[in-house]
């Protein structure tokens, strides 16, 4: 939407609506291409139906503050201001949905006789990946005509982290491997990976500097990035790790220590994604 002389946007023309349907026709199919996996993973079929309702609740409620955000930061249009990022964050969601329930159709996992509760479990289980696609369909798909804003401040990179570590880990959270891993690993084992999750964080964007990370202030050391940005980061990871594994009720039930080894085998994906999200935009 471009500005006027006074600074103020104007309202969209018939060019502006024809760039956003492209971008919207370029966020269908982003949200097919991230959500694949997801699509072809039958426990979160099950989960569709099977996963308390709240819980379920709870993530789609969440998901909405984060679309907004990305929307922010690349959204398949440009936007100045909140309003726009919220409206963008809902046609995301309804991208999300309808691309979810055209897949499940084809798969003939949504049919006649489905209970109603059953079918919107489904769809809004497989929607959360298809929302975060779409908006970051035009970072990966579009003419460089993206939203760029200034990713320097901590809210934003942390913002980034949060959302790669959210879709990486959605995509196994469900999945029996989880738990199987926590129960065959002992506490070296568990102290191990949380090392080797955190090494894996700072190198990838930090020492190796890869695309997109941000440039590294002069005198800068790598002890402050790694406390600043890594320990932070990684706490993220855990905590959507935690979440994941409550909303999918791979929690029930378990001890402290289980939970934590679970928490920490979720939180390996859950790292690399939020690393790798700051490569991404």
């Amino acid at each position: 939407m471009p500005k006027s002389s006074t600074g103020r946007p104007q309202t969209r023309d018939r060019s502006d609506t024809h760039e956003y349907l492209v971008a919207l026709a370029r966020a269908f199919g982003g949200a097919v291409i991230f959500s694949i996996p997801i699509f072809m993973t039958a426990e979160m079929w099950e989960l569709g139906v099977t996963a308390a309702r709240l819980r379920l609740g709870l993530l789609m409620i969440l998901l909405v503050p984060l679309l907004v955000g990305l929307s922010h930061l690349c959204g398949f249009e440009k936007t100045f201001g909140w309003l726009d990022d919220v409206i963008d964050a809902f046609a995301a969601c309804a991208v999300g949905f309808i691309t979810a329930s055209v897949v499940l159709l084809l798969f003939g996992e949504l049919h006649a006789g489905m209970r109603w509760d059953d079918v919107v479990g489904k769809v809004a289980l497989q929607a959360v990946p298809g929302s975060i696609g779409a908006l970051l369909a035009q970072s990966e798909f579009g003419q460089g005509n993206a939203q760029r804003v200034d990713r320097s401040g901590h809210r934003g990179e942390f913002l980034l982290m949060l959302i790669g570590a959210l879709f990486l880990a959605l995509s196994v959270a469900p999945t029996e491997e989880i738990i199987i891993i926590a129960q065959q690993m002992s506490t070296v084992h568990v102290l191990a990976l949380i090392t080797v999750s955190l090494m894996i964080m700072h190198a990838f964007v930090y020492a190796v500097e890869f695309r997109g990370s941000e440039p590294i202030e002069e005198g800068t050391t790598s002890r402050s990035l790694f406390l600043r940005y890594t320990i932070p980061g990684y706490a993220l990871a855990l905590l959507t790790s935690l979440f994941l594994l409550w909303t999918f009720c791979r929690t029930d039930g378990l001890a402290i220590q289980p939970l934590v080894t679970s928490m920490v085998v979720l939180g390996f994906p859950a790292s690399i994604g939020a690393a790798a999200a700051r490569l991404i935009i």
